[in-house]
This record gives structure tokens, C-alpha cells and sequence, in this order.
């Protein structure tokens, strides 16, 4: 539908003019959160996002262990090690990414309501956080397992990019996490977000830290056999989704409850700071030890 705004600046969110520009606004598809409910049981599209992920994650890790030429002498976990470490893995996601929310995001709501901590079925989840569970989950498992723990997390880095597209899907179709006001001719007007059109901040990262991302990982890993190099990959990770992520905020509105932090930072870009850092020492560290390595 066509509508008329004013023409907005990307980082104040204010008119740069006062001329009223024509702009093709997309209408928001109607989208039910719920995909089916039977009675009590509601299944919505945030959940099934995560199962969907986590189910493709764990089959693309199997594919890459029982792939020889990728591994060199490198000792990896078997598929059945992949298969019990599903649970550990999804605990860690879950948990992690609601303490995360939790903490960073809204602690004030919740010290207020602590039986909400639970009702991780209405949303609120952080992606640092469910990183930390999921990074104490592999810890734990590896140790207990007798595996390279910087193995197990080369091979979650290459999954974890189709979790992330899903879930930034479902952040879309439950019409949350919206953009900033833009005039763009892609933009969309978010139901609950006010009259202007916005910018889908979540597709543009389910494009960066989901596709684009997995691209990334997918040339690395198969490519230039940098399994081959424990530790390199995680880091590629952490460095690559914190980059992404640093991206799509310029384009994301903040949580309400933070706002912008010292004018145009925000909370999402402060926690990626830290994880592009340990991404970079990571990736010297691996090749630095593969150098090694090589030289005894």
C-alpha cells in the first residue's frame, strides 16, 4: 500500500526534512504466532523454530564427522558422541539464553515477577546468553566424554548459524525485535510498533548471521580443511556473528526497558564487543599451535 512520511534519519529515528515523500510501504503478512493448538497445547512458530534448528544443527555436525577428508589426523567425536551431546546442547541453549535475557535485558521485570523467569514460551531470549550455556554445555560434555572440547566447539560453530537463521524467522513472523522508521521500499509496518514503516531488522539478520554466515563456516570448513586447526572455526564464529550482529543493530530498534546506550550503542553491540575479541584470539591461537604442530 502506498502511504506518505516523512523522510527519517537512521540513527535519531527524526525527520531529516519536512517534506513528505510518496513510499511503497509492504503490508506485515498475517502471520499466527501459533502454528497449531490442541486445547491446552499450543505449538507456535518460535518453538518449532528451535526444534527445527537444533534438529538440522545436529544432523549438518553428524555430516561433518563421519566426512574423512576434512580431518586430517585431527581425532574427532564419533555421531553417537553428537547424538547424546543433543541434549546437553539444547539445555544449554534454552537455559542459557533466558538467564542471558534475563539479566542483561529486563532484570528489573523479573526480580518484580520471578515466576516469569519460566514462561520461556512467551519469548525472551538472549543469543549471548544461550552462547554461554551452550559453551558451559560442551565444557561439561567433553570433559565427561574424554573429547577435544575445541573440536566440539568447531563443529557447534558450523551448526549454530542454522539455528540462528530460524530463530530470526520466527522473531520476524511473531512481528518483534522490528527495525528502526526508514523509507526504504522494502520496509514493513510492524503491527504494535506504531504507524511508521521500519526497517525488518529481523531478516537482515537471518540473511548475516544465518546464510551469509553458514557460507562463511560451510568455505572454511570444507574448503581449506580448517577443521584441521581445533579452535579456528569457534573463533571464525564468535569474530563472524559478533560482526553480523554489531551490523544488524544499526538497523534494530533496542529493547525498550535499555535504549541506547551512550547516544547510538546498544546492548547487542556491547555483548558482541567481547565476542569478535576472544574470535580473534582464538583463530591466531589455532593456527598459531597448528605451526606448531607442524614444525615438531
Amino acid at each position: 500500500m502506498a502511504q506518505a512520511l516523512r523522510r527519517l534519519d537512521p540513527v535519531t529515528d527524526q525527520p531529516k526534512d519536512p517534506s513528505v515523500l510518496p513510499l511503497l510501504v509492504l503490508p506485515f503478512p498475517a502471520i499466527d504466532p501459533v502454528l497449531i493448538e490442541f486445547g491446552p497445547f499450543a505449538l507456535r512458530w518460535y518453538a518449532l523454530a528451535y526444534i527445527v534448528g537444533i534438529i538440522l544443527a545436529w544432523r549438518y555436525m553428524r555430516s561433518l564427522v563421519v566426512n574423512d577428508t576434512l580431518w586430517g589426523t585431527v581425532r574427532r567425536p564419533d555421531p553417537v558422541a553428537l547424538d547424546d551431546f543433543v541434549l546437553w546442547g539444547t539445555l544449554g541453549i534454552i537455559i542459557g539464553g533466558r538467564i542471558g535475557y534475563v539479566l542483561f535485558y529486563n532484570p528489573a521485570y523479573y526480580m518484580a515477577n520471578p515466576a516469569e523467569i519460566l514462561a520461556v514460551w512467551t519469548g525472551g531470549m538472549s543469543f549471548h546468553g544461550g552462547f554461554t550455556g551452550t559453551v558451559i554445555a560442551m565444557i561439561l560434555f567433553a570433559w565427561r566424554r574424554g573429547l577435544s572440547v575445541w573440536t566440539l566447539f568447531d563443529l557447534a560453530g558450523c551448526a549454530a548459524p542454522i539455528g540462528l537463521f530460524f530463530g530470526r524467522i520466527a522473531n520476524f513472523i511473531n512481528a518483534e525485535l522490528w527495525g528502526r522508521p526508514t523509507d526504504v521500499h522494502w520496509a514493513f509496518v510492524f503491527p504494535g510498533a506504531g504507524p511508521e514503516p521500519r526497517h525488518p531488522s529481523q531478516l537482515y539478520e537471518a540473511a548475516l548471521e544465518g546464510i551469509v554466515l553458514f557460507c562463511v563456516l560451510r568455505l572454511l570448513s570444507n574448503r581449506f580443511k580448517l577443521l584441521q586447526k581445533p579452535g579456528f572455526l569457534a573463533g571464525a564464529f564468535a569474530a563472524g556473528y559478533g560482526i553480523a550482529r554489531t551490523i544488524s543493530e544499526f538497523f534494530r530498534v533496542p529493547d525498550a526497558q535499555i535504549g541506547y546506550l551512550s547516544g547510538f550503542l546498544t546492548m547487542g553491540m556491547l555483548l558482541s564487543v567481547p565476542m569478535i575479541l576472544a574470535g580473534i584470539a582464538a583463530m591466531v591461537w589455532a593456527s598459531s599451535r597448528a605451526r606448531g604442530a607442524l614444525a615438531e
